[in-house]
């Protein structure tokens, strides 16, 4: 499924979209070139939730977990880009930050992919012209939320 992201309106409607239908466990695995608006998605999924300040990018701190309440449920921003192995996964403590909350993963294939989940849904940010798109593949999980195909 492709769509179109003309403009930030844009990233931000597919943000909330992302948002309402987001569950514990759930990986929204975002790839794409430098500059492909991965962050800038990652900041409307997590406004949607109810976020109202800053979400610095992690790549320097590679996690940053977003506590439920204030949002409607925790959610863990990653970004991979530094990682040279995903055997380093481990001593992050991904597994135990993941647990009852939903990963955001910039540059997945960094950690090794999560797409075999099936709850994830993949979007792979491509620049077009003068705006994005976003290619998405939803794992089976995602398939019976609506609109995914």
């Amino acid at each position: 499924m492709k769509v179109d992201l003309p403009d930030l309106a844009a990233s931000a409607a597919l943000g909330a979209r992302i948002a309402a239908q987001l569950h514990p466990g759930d990986v929204v695995a975002l790839s794409g070139g430098l500059g492909a608006g991965k962050t800038t998605l990652a900041r409307a999924i997590l406004a949607a939730l109810g976020h109202a300040g800053e979400v610095p990018s992690p790549s320097f701190a590679i996690v940053e977990p977003y506590d439920s309440p204030p949002l409607g449920l925790a959610v863990v921003h990653a970004d991979f880009y530094r990682l040279a192995d995903p055997s380093e996964l481990a001593e992050i403590g991904l597994d135990d930050l993941r647990e009852d909350a939903a990963l955001i993963a910039e540059w997945p294939e960094h950690a090794g992919g999560f797409a075999h989940e099936p709850g994830c849904l993949s979007i792979a940010l491509e620049t077009e012209g003068n705006g994005r798109a976003a290619i998405v593949r939803p794992g089976p999980d995602w398939l019976g939320r609506g609109g995914w195909t």
